[in-house]
């Protein structure tokens, strides 16, 4: 029974990054249950946190909402007594993140995102640790009952890192958003009619079933996608995108829709979609990215995230998320506004979340973090059982798993060597390099992010590795 809502504080952390923190505060206050909310953004730079508080308290005044936002840089304040906090931080920023891309690729493991899987997934994850040991400790002590909604990535290392914290911990993306309308336009059918069951790990999940009505879509997906995603093909006259995915895209793109011939090649070869764009699927198995003229067949136009990220004019972004918003609020596609209004009103719906897998998805590891679907009401986040997958898809899991843990059991043990086994043990990398090769690559990253990693994987300084040769980049 639906009950009278309560005013929540919402915390989040991070919130001086360009246009998401401020799109989610456009979402929060979407739902009318939330607009009396306390929003408490907290961010390390005063200069960044009041550029959106100053956006958020323009958007509330203009549709004239009794939203408090509160601005912060003490992480104490922010989490004290707070229902709901959101993460979306990424520790290092822009500097940090060109080691992930930069380093690798000199040895030649060239990453289009480099933030998820991989050298560059594991090294933004252990560069953050320290970041969420801190807030893990705050929240037990100043909020411990608070459901954590995480934003950052690497998704699957960050969730599971602050799970096993023992913070309640959902972590969301917006692949299987993306991807099933992508799939909706694809086969000219309105997206209000199709249904589907997605499951796996982030950004490797599968669409198992994808329907209209009774009729099984995945015949026709699949002969139209074949057809129109050939490997070799050239690359069609698209949009290009900003690397801003809370909004649905309602045409073809450079990053999704336009040229998929990667994802058509799973499908082909293994029997479903995976819900992350061809970019960023080609860099979590070892056939796509072998040499510059394979990437070229499967991916005819690059579309890489670090540079669009140089590219970012931060506050004409949110300037034009602000008049957008004023014209028009409404929610994005965005789960994390819709999980704290189901949990605060009682109003059920489903999301699909990154979550421990505790037999969720029965033949993946136990202590793996899986995408399901999830229930959400009053009583909070409800993880759906998905039993097994097709095998050849836990399989394919498994490669990225087994990196993913070995990068949280490094930041929960302080073992350097599983630095280096989670980096050994990537696909792709494996793919590329010898072991001595992976060896010094880490060191080399070790040592470049050294400043910013827990005091126990630090390197030593005999650890510095001889330079590199620069390889080309495709």
């Amino acid at each position: 029974m639906e009950t009278s809502p309560r005013s929540p504080k919402i915390t989040i952390i991070g919130a001086g990054g360009f246009v998401f923190p401020f799109r989610l505060i456009g979402d929060l206050v979407s739902f009318p249950a939330l607009r009396s909310s306390t929003l408490c953004l907290m961010d390390l730079s005063t200069d960044r946190v009041h550029r959106t508080a100053t956006a958020a308290r323009a958007l509330v005044d203009h549709h004239g909402f009794d939203t408090q936002i509160i601005e912060t840089t003490d992480r104490r304040e922010a989490l004290r007594d707070a229902d709901f906090v959101i993460i979306t931080f990424q520790v290092g920023g822009i500097d940090s993140y060109r080691h992930d891309v930069e380093i690798p690729r000199k040895y030649g493991v060239d990453q289009t995102v480099g933030d998820t899987v991989g050298p560059g997934g594991v090294f933004r994850f252990l560069r953050s640790v320290s970041a969420y040991e801190g807030i893990a400790a705050d929240a037990l002590e100043l909020c411990p009952n608070a459901q954590f909604i995480n934003y950052a990535n690497p998704m699957a290392m960050a969730t599971g890192f602050l799970n096993a914290k023992g913070i309640k911990t959902i972590g969301l993306c917006h692949s299987v958003q993306g991807t099933t309308r992508m799939l909706a336009r694809t086969l000219d059918v309105p997206y209000d009619e199709v249904s589907y069951v997605s499951a796996g790990i982030n950004h490797q999940a599968w669409l198992l079933s994808f329907k209209r009505g009774d009729e099984d879509l995945y015949p026709r997906l699949k002969e139209i996608m074949s057809s129109r995603h050939v490997r070799g093909a050239a690359a069609n006259d698209l949009s290009q995108d900003d690397g801003d995915h809370s909004e649905a895209a309602e045409v073809s793109t450079n990053y999704e829709g336009g040229n998929e011939q990667v994802r058509t090649a799973i499908m082909n070869s293994f029997g479903y979609f995976q819900t992350e764009s061809s970019h960023h699927a080609s860099e979590y198995l070892p056939y796509f990215r072998k040499d510059a003229e394979t990437i070229l067949e499967y991916i005819p136009e690059r579309w890489d995230y670090y540079e669009i990220c140089l590219a970012h004019d931060e506050q004409g972004d949110i300037n034009e998320q602000l008049d957008r918003l004023k014209n028009a609020l409404e929610p994005s596609v965005e789960y994390g506004a819709s999980i704290i209004n189901s949990v605060v009103t009682g109003v059920p719906s489903v999301v699909y979340g990154n979550v421990p897998n505790n037999g969720l998805i029965s033949n993946l590891p136990a202590d793996a973090t899986v995408e399901v679907p999830c229930l959400i009401d009053h009583n909070g986040v409800q993880p759906v059982a998905i039993g097994d997958l097709p095998p050849q898809l836990a399989a394919l899991n498994r490669t990225n798993i087994g990196v993913q843990l070995l990068a949280v059991t490094a930041a929960l043990t302080g073992d350097r060597e599983n630095v280096f086994h989670a980096v050994a043990l990537d696909p792709l990398t494996a793919a590329k390099l010898t072991l001595d090769d992976i060896r010094s690559m880490t060191d080399e990253l070790l040592v470049a992010h050294s400043d910013l990693l827990p005091t126990n994987l630090r390197p030593e300084p005999a650890a510095t590795p001889a330079a590199r040769p620069q390889l080309q980049t495709v």
